[in-house]
């Protein structure tokens, strides 16, 4: 199975995060009407005004005089689409984004750890809504074009299943241009000839469809009887593997902060070694309670994916700035970056627990054998002491 998602109206959703004051206001982020600017995303209150993504901006104004408009922030959406990506990595390494705002993943490979796709597909919905505070819609379907469908049938806050027993059901009531390829003017096309649904045209002769269609015939119809082959295929290798938690309620306490951090290495570092990954680059996160972030990192002399390493570094960082001091932490994050090569995406994330457990190094040997117990029993029946319970808490 196959998940796909897909963010709810992302810049509009994320400008009304860092602003409540305005959520549920219609608002459109794009440019200025008076200097011929365009709609870059409405949230769903202006969508009821028939506000859309592509519309010139004074059109907008013209149906919702009381419309907000928000100057994009670039650097501030693909901020947040790397987090939404964390999230991703969290669950497997075979991730492929279609945009800042939607991709595909292949879970399978993860199945035995985390449990069905459809069990993924909830959990990492619930993860963005709680660490991020945004909606997302999931599809999880047996493949890409199915889960993508799926994905777009109940949004906005939607979550949609179509198993393989299901997919004739799923695509025969559909109008036929949501068939991937069948655009305005081909649509016209099988609509002249009496065709208006999937299932239509997966009934109609063959003959009928290649007249209208050409050689784009085929891949029409095997779209329209549900048969995809495409797989998931990453676009890029894996620049960081990281890990934040944003708390229920702010956080004062050094050793729950402490204890969190050591979670989120534990974390952290079993993925690094799932996907064969060592880095150079330590970094920790931290968002206080008025929303001041700050990141400080420490580069070790040579790569590594050993959790002692790792939280070395992480707790000296978190101590520098936070040990003494008087706060109210709002988030806490861990990350590894700077890896001197790229994962193989096609190797199965249990390939790697030998190569650590025959490590010669005392922490080497540790993290692999937590690794094979995780593997088999999940990942929280094994934490380091001080790190129980701290998954509840945020």
């Amino acid at each position: 199975m196959i998940i796909h998602v897909d963010m709810d109206a992302f810049y509009a959703s994320v400008e009304e995060r860092e602003n409540p004051e305005i959520r549920g206001k219609p608002l459109i982020v794009g440019g200025h009407p008076d200097k011929r600017g365009v709609v870059s995303a409405a949230n769903y209150p202006a969508r009821q005004f028939g506000i859309h993504s592509a519309m010139p901006s004074a059109r907008a104004v013209q149906k919702c005089p009381d419309l907000l408009i928000i100057h994009p922030r670039h650097g501030l959406y693909r901020e947040v689409s790397q987090q939404i990506i964390d999230v991703f990595s969290r669950y497997t390494p075979i991730i492929e984004p279609l945009s800042l705002d939607e991709a595909f993943l292949d879970c399978s490979g993860s199945e035995k750890l985390y449990g069905d796709s459809i069990r993924i597909g909830e959990q990492i919905k619930a993860d963005i809504a709680k660490e991020l505070q945004l909606i997302a819609s999931v599809g999880v379907a047996p493949n890409k074009f199915l889960a993508k469908l799926a994905s777009d049938h109940g949004k906005p806050d939607g979550f949609t299943v179509v198993t393989q027993d299901q997919v004739q059901d799923f695509l025969d009531p559909l109008p036929v241009d949501r068939l991937w390829g069948v655009g305005k003017v081909s649509g016209a096309r099988f609509k002249s000839s009496g065709i208006h649904t999937v299932r239509e045209l997966r009934l109609a002769e063959p003959g009928m469809v290649k007249n209208l269609m050409g050689q784009d015939s085929t891949r029409i119809r095997n779209l329209a009887c549900g048969i995809d082959d495409r797989k998931v295929t990453p676009d890029s290798e894996v620049k960081s593997i990281s890990q934040e938690t944003t708390f229920a309620q702010n956080v004062s306490d050094y050793s729950a902060i402490e204890s969190t951090a050591i979670y989120l290495t534990e974390s952290v570092c079993y993925r690094l070694r799932k996907a064969d990954l060592e880095g150079r680059v330590i970094k920790i996160k931290i968002r206080f309670a008025d929303f001041h972030t700050i990141s400080r990192s420490q580069t070790l002399e040579s790569p590594s994916n050993l959790t002692q390493a790792i939280w070395k570094i992480v707790r000296s960082l978190i101590a520098e700035e936070l040990q003494g001091q008087s706060f109210k932490i709002r988030l806490v994050g861990v990350g590894v970056s700077g890896f001197d090569s790229g994962p193989s995406q096609q190797t199965s994330i249990f390939d790697h627990v030998k190569r650590n457990t025959e490590s010669d190094d005392s922490s080497g040997s540790l993290d692999g054998l937590t690794d094979k117990i995780r593997n088999r029993f999940g990942r929280d029946v094994i934490q380091l002491g001080r790190s129980v319970g701290s998954r509840k808490d945020p």
